[in-house]
């Protein structure tokens, strides 16, 4: 799994997204079973080993799909900032309906992106 995505299709997202003036961000995607969002500790310690984003899914389905020899891209929208520190307010950590809305906010951008994406490996 140290090689979990195609890097032929990472090259063809990059070309996409340059073309388009789409910015990515490349790093180290860490899962957690979730279904709620991270503790503060739970952001420390992730942080501290070496992750960039969190999240409660897509490693499964990578290790499934690279188990069945299927070739893989993974495309996360990062929808909120990770809390690392009990915040004064609770209502300063991310919602549900702020990352729905985060969600929401991206889609044309993430379109574009795949529509050109699945056009070049035509």
């Amino acid at each position: 799994m140290s090689r979990a995505y195609d890097p032929e299709l990472l090259a063809a997202l990059r070309s996409q997204a340059k073309r388009k003036g789409i910015p990515l961000k490349e790093g180290v995607y860490a899962m957690v079973s979730g279904p709620s969002f991270e503790t503060p500790a739970e952001v420390r310690y992730l942080r501290l080993v070496g992750a960039d984003a969190v999240g409660m899914s897509t490693a499964p389905e990578v290790t499934v799909a690279n188990h069945a020899g299927m070739r893989v891209l993974g495309i996360s929208l990062i929808s909120n900032v990770a809390i690392d520190a009990v915040q004064a307010e609770p209502l300063d950590a991310a919602s549900h309906h702020e990352v729905l809305e985060a969600g929401k906010r991206a889609v044309p951008q993430l379109l574009a992106l795949l529509e050109g994406l699945l056009s070049e490996l035509a």
